[in-house]
């Protein structure tokens, strides 16, 4: 079983490390994880291009959005597993 996870973020660049360490903490799954980034002008970017270079499962859209809603419906839309969180 396929597991999507999603995160929503703009500018957490103080967060977006410690919660993408989280979910790549989870072992023995199928994972398949979202970064959804509102176009974001701190370090945020630079944090997640880094994770995504070294990590398959990763894929990530940084573009301006109409909101956190906007952002997650992005992430569903793309989502391939079984399961999505």
């Amino acid at each position: 079983m396929k597991i999507s996870i999603i995160t929503v973020c703009y500018n957490s660049e103080a967060t977006i490390e410690r919660t993408i360490k989280s979910v790549l903490a989870q072992k023995n799954i199928d994972l398949e994880y979202l970064i959804i980034d509102g176009a974001s002008k701190d370090g945020t970017l630079g944090i997640i291009k880094n994770y995504a270079k070294k990590n398959p499962c990763i894929h990530f859209v940084s573009e301006k959005d109409r909101g956190i809603y906007d952002a997650m419906n992005k992430g569903i839309s793309m989502a391939t597993g079984d399961v999505v969180g």
